[in-house]
């Protein structure tokens, strides 16, 4: 199916962006293309607009900022898990960019479209959530810092502005005896997450001092899981521990869980436990050798 028409618009700054946006209202913004077009063409979004910011150099790259990494919004998927300054400040996302659709979508889409479009389904916003990362966005008044565990609000839906532009992440650089990992039970065809989980830890003596947990897949955004963090802290990572922390996840997805003809809500909230488990181990193990 084609697309519906629409003007073209290519900026050449995120300033220009931002005007093209004020002259076209229910623009949409165009970085790689693998979320907006297939929207397009499927007529599920016909905007009257669209603004092409592909070609944006200060959107671009992956730079360390004191203790945190700042990623540009038009970061591939591809440079992102290559990056030997991510794997080792961050790996869980790191190998998440790693697991993304194939090659080719990898090495076309990007980090900021992929978080801009809030795919309950999608790897990336499982993991800055438990990282704790920022996201950036940029409108005419200027900038603002929005937590990930803020900014995504619903199926597709984020807490940016109907005139603001994302045009970075910044990620926590993990430090002596913390550690990170993500683990998904992938769709065999499109690789989506039909279950994720990430988790980050920060252990000192064998004991967890701090935990961030967080799954996608099977909710309408992906969001912390508060029970299973609180079953971590102040713990010494045990398998037994770790495996009965992973349980409480239950206590935290509620009547939430979305189903499929793939994978149904049931299916998906029996195997959550296991998937926040491996993650969890994951993550304790890194801690452990940092």
């Amino acid at each position: 199916m084609y697309a519906p028409s629409f003007d073209y618009y290519r900026a050449g700054s995120v300033a220009e962006a931002h005007r093209f946006l004020a002259a076209n209202p229910g623009a949409k913004i165009l970085a790689g293309g693998h979320s907006l077009v297939p929207l397009l063409k499927l007529r599920l979004a016909a905007p009257p607009a669209v603004i092409d910011i592909g070609r944006i150099p200060e959107l671009k790259g992956i730079s360390r900022q004191g203790d945190s990494i700042r990623i540009g919004a038009l970061t591939t998927h591809a440079e992102l898990a290559a990056s030997n300054d991510l794997r080792s400040a961050a790996p869980a996302l790191a190998e998440a960019a790693a697991s993304v659709g194939d090659p080719a979508v990898r090495n076309r889409g990007t980090i900021g479209g992929n978080v801009a479009h809030a795919d309950p389904v999608s790897d990336l916003p499982t993991v800055l959530t438990a990282l704790d990362a920022r996201i950036v966005a940029a409108g005419p008044g200027g900038e603002r810092s929005i937590p990930a565990a803020e900014f995504f609000t619903g199926i597709m839906t984020t807490a940016l502005a109907d005139d603001e532009i994302l045009v970075a992440i910044h990620v926590p650089s993990s430090g002596r005896g913390q550690g990170s990992a993500y683990e998904k039970f992938s769709h065999p065809a499109s690789r989506y997450a039909v279950v994720g989980a990430a988790a980050w830890l920060a252990v000192a003596n064998g004991t967890c001092g701090a935990a961030r947990v967080a799954l996608g897949g099977l909710l309408p955004h992906a969001r912390r899981v508060a029970s299973v963090e609180r079953a971590l802290v102040g713990k010494a990572l045990t398998a037994e521990v770790i495996a009965a922390a992973a349980a409480q996840v239950a206590a935290d997805l509620g009547n939430d869980v979305s189903g499929d003809i793939y994978a149904s809500a049931e299916y998906r909230s029996a195997v959550a436990p296991e998937f926040t488990k491996r993650a969890i181990a994951r993550a304790a193990a890194r801690a452990s050798q940092a």
